[in-house]
């Protein structure tokens, strides 16, 4: 293995519902890359007419979720009262902070007809100071976010700062966030802008310097080294990383805090529906007992 890598994470499978997810972070060899904390990547299903993705309203404090599509579209709710269908290359970034509570479903308009998944869904800890930050949600469309091109490597800003370029999208400390499509044959050097970096293979074949990385895995790069991404026949990759996060995090279920008192408080509420509700739903997720 190149000494550019650090470790290869690989991922365990989850069952969530009607798609199977490859669950990459939170890992024994690397809990966080700079503040990403969770990395799951869902499908590529094709759900059958009739059926689709219901994630039930559940809540989430101290953390960001983002989600990235490929192919498909989610219809995302929350107690906020937002109510935003993501389709490929658009941006969800919903700030939980003190605690916001969503639903994810498959659109009634592409459920009749059935769909193809396939995305990422990440979640990123928030700095101390802003860990009980009041909740919010943004969505930013594929044409707002910055594209780089580079010897045949398409470079998509989700968000933070990449390539001299910086994503619209509203973060709260360092971040790396990147789609790369990979043509035959193209190439190029990933320099070390941010302290903490990550490589997560999502089709096709892909090299760091030199050494092949398995789709479904994630490289977690050196400190401080320029390194070269390659491709013989094409790949999709996603990049992530940032700034280190300013102490331990805790998570348990969808909470994360800087300390397990604060994710007892939230289970408390949860338990009690103290949390808030999403308009229109009545479903909700129950808190999973302890094993």
């Amino acid at each position: 293995m190149s000494s550019s890598i650090k470790a290869v994470l690989k991922p365990h499978l989850r069952d969530v519902g009607s798609l199977t997810v490859r669950r990459v972070l939170p890992a024994m060899q690397a809990r966080l890359i700079g503040p990403f904390i969770f990395f799951d990547h869902m499908g590529p299903a094709t759900l059958e007419p009739g059926t689709g993705l219901d994630v039930r309203p559940h809540p989430h404090i101290g953390l960001a979720t983002v989600t990235y599509l490929f192919e498909g579209a989610i219809m995302h709710r929350d107690s906020l009262g937002s109510e935003q269908k993501i389709v490929p290359g658009d941006v969800n970034w919903m700030t939980a902070g003190r605690g916001i509570v969503h639903s994810e479903r498959t659109p009634d308009e592409d459920r009749a007809s059935g769909l193809t998944m396939h995305g990422v869904q990440t979640w990123v800890a928030l700095p101390l100071d802003d860990e009980e930050v009041e909740p919010s949600f943004s969505h930013h469309a594929a044409d707002t976010l910055p594209v780089i091109e580079r010897n045949g490597v398409t470079l998509r800003v989700i968000a933070g700062t990449a390539f001299g370029a910086t994503s619209p999208v509203t973060t709260f400390s360092g971040t790396l966030y990147v789609a790369a499509e990979f043509a035959q044959g193209s190439a190029f050097a990933l320099e070390p802008e941010h302290e903490e970096r990550g490589v997560y293979l999502v089709e096709g074949d892909l090299e760091i310097d030199g050494t092949p990385l398995e789709v479904g895995q994630m490289a977690v790069l050196a400190l401080d080294e320029t390194v070269t991404l390659a491709s013989s026949h094409g790949a999709r990759a996603m990049l992530l990383g940032g700034e280190k996060l300013d102490g331990e995090r805790f998570i348990e279920w969808n909470f994360v805090a800087s300390s397990r008192e604060k994710i007892d408080a939230a289970k408390i509420a949860w338990t009690h529906q103290e949390m808030g509700t999403v308009p229109g739903e009545t479903e909700w997720i129950p808190l999973p007992a302890r094993h």
